[in-house]
C-alpha cells in the first residue's frame, strides 16, 4: 500500500510502500476513501506533547515508532475480511472508529476502548488513513455512514465523538443556560453544531480568531468572545451575562486554562479536552470554596460514534465545513492546519475516490 508517513518528527511526511495488511482473524481490511486531518495528527508529526514548565511528553516513550501512517478519521470501502469476521462485506462503505484499545480488559469489554490502558489506535499507534488501506480489529468498530456525505462523516469519528462525549459530561442543562466553547475550529464549530441538535440555545464561542468567531457565529453560537489579551475571563462573563457553569476547552492551552477556570462560577465545571499543552496552578481552596470541577474528556467511544452517527442520519446535526484535498498532498495539509490557515475540517481524498 501507499503511504504518506512520518518517517522523522517534525520532517516533511515521505510517500512510501509499505506492505497491505492481510486480515487475520475478525481483522477487516478496508481501502480508505477520505481521512481527516486533525490537530492531534500535528502533535504525532511534532513527536511530543507541552506538558508545562519546561515538561515535554515523547510520543516515542508511549510506544509511538516511526515510519507511521497518521490518520484516525477513516471512511473506507471494505475490501478483505479475515477468516473469523462477519457483519460486513467487501465493497461495504464504513466509518472506522480508530480508538481501539487491547481488546482483553475490562475497558474494552464495557465498550470503553478509549479508556484502554494499552491502547492500539488507528493513526497513533497502527498505520492509518494517511495511507491506501486500513487495517480495522474488528466489526464493531465499523459504522454505517448510511446517506452521510462520507468526507463529513469521516470526521465524526474524532473531532465528531470528541465533542459528544465532552458534551455528555455537562448535560443536561436548560437550553438557556450559557454553555462556553473555547476554540472556534474545526471542534468548535462541531460542538456547535451538536449542541444545536441537543436543543441548546445558549452557546457562547472563545477563539482568538476573528474570522473563527465569524464562523462560529454563521454556525449558530448565541455570542462570541475575543480570546486575546488579559480580560478574557471578565469578558466571557460578561458576554454570559452571568458566571458560566459549564465551559469546554477544546483549545487547552495555559492561557485558555486560566481564563476558564477564573470565570467560571460555584459548582462549575471546566471540561478540558485540547492538546495544545501547558499547565494551570489551581488555588486548592477555591476547588472546596467553590464545588469546582475540574475534568478531563478524551476522545469517545464506539458507543458515542454510532449515536452521533445516528443523530445526523436523523437530519438533526448541521453540517460543519469541509474541504478536501487529494491523499498525496496530506503534508502541505498539515502544515496549513498548523499555521491556523483552516476554517472548518480539511479531509484527505484518496485519489481513485
Amino acid at each position: 500500500m501507499r503511504a504518506w508517513a512520518v518517517v522523522e518528527n517534525e520532517a516533511p511526511l515521505q510517500e512510501l510502500e509499505l506492505p497491505t495488511p492481510e486480515p487475520q482473524g475478525t481483522e477487516i481490511l478496508l481501502e480508505t476513501i477520505y481521512c481527516g486531518v486533525c490537530h492531534s495528527d500535528i502533535h504525532i508529526w511534532e513527536g511530543r506533547y507541552d506538558l508545562g514548565g519546561g515538561r515535554v511528553m515523547n510520543l516515542k516513550d508511549r510506544g509511538l515508532t516511526l515510519p507511521l501512517a497518521m490518520g484516525h478519521e477513516v471512511v473506507g470501502r471494505v475490501v478483505k475480511l479475515g477468516p473469523e469476521a462477519t457483519g460486513v462485506q467487501p465493497g461495504d462503505i464504513r466509518i472506522v472508529f480508530p480508538w481501539v484499545g487491547c481488546g482483553a480488559c475490562a475497558a474494552c469489554a464495557a465498550e470503553d476502548d478509549n479508556m484502554c490502558a494499552a491502547p492500539r489506535s488507528i493513526g497513533v499507534f497502527r498505520h492509518g488513513g494517511y495511507a491506501t488501506h486500513v487495517l480495522a480489529p474488528h466489526a464493531r468498530y465499523l459504522v454505517d455512514p448510511g446517506t452521510l456525505d462520507h468526507a463529513l462523516a469521516a470526521t465524526y469519528a474524532c473531532s465528531g465523538i470528541t465533542v459528544f462525549s465532552a458534551i455528555k459530561k455537562i448535560m443536561p442543562l436548560p437550553p438557556d443556560e450559557p454553555i462556553v466553547l473555547v476554540g472556534a475550529g474545526g471542534l468548535g464549530l462541531q460542538a456547535i453544531a451538536v449542541l444545536k441538535a441537543l436543543g441548546h440555545r445558549a452557546i457562547v464561542s472563545v477563539d482568538i480568531s476573528a474570522e473563527k468567531r465569524e464562523a462560529a457565529g454563521r454556525a449558530g453560537a448565541w455570542r462570541t468572545v475575543d480570546g486575546a489579551g488579559d480580560h478574557v475571563a471578565k469578558a466571557l462573563i460578561a458576554a454570559c451575562g452571568v458566571q458560566p457553569v459549564a465551559i469546554i476547552d477544546l483549545v487547552n492551552g495555559t492561557a485558555t486554562a486560566r481564563f476558564a477556570f477564573d470565570a467560571l462560577r460555584k459548582g462549575g465545571k471546566l471540561v478540558q479536552v485540547g492538546l495544545f499543552g501547558g499547565e494551570l496552578n489551581v488555588p486548592l481552596p477555591l476547588m472546596a470554596i467553590r464545588a469546582l470541577t475540574l475534568q478531563g474528556s478524551y476522545v469517545g467511544n464506539p458507543k458515542d460514534l454510532h449515536e452521533l452517527v445516528a443523530l445526523a442520519q436523523n437530519g438533526g446535526l448541521d453540517a460543519v465545513p469541509v474541504a478536501t484535498v487529494p491523499q498525496s498532498q496530506a503534508y502541505d495539509a498539515l502544515m496549513r492546519l498548523r499555521d491556523g490557515r483552516v476554517t472548518g475540517r480539511l479531509v484527505l481524498k484518496a485519489e481513485a475516490a
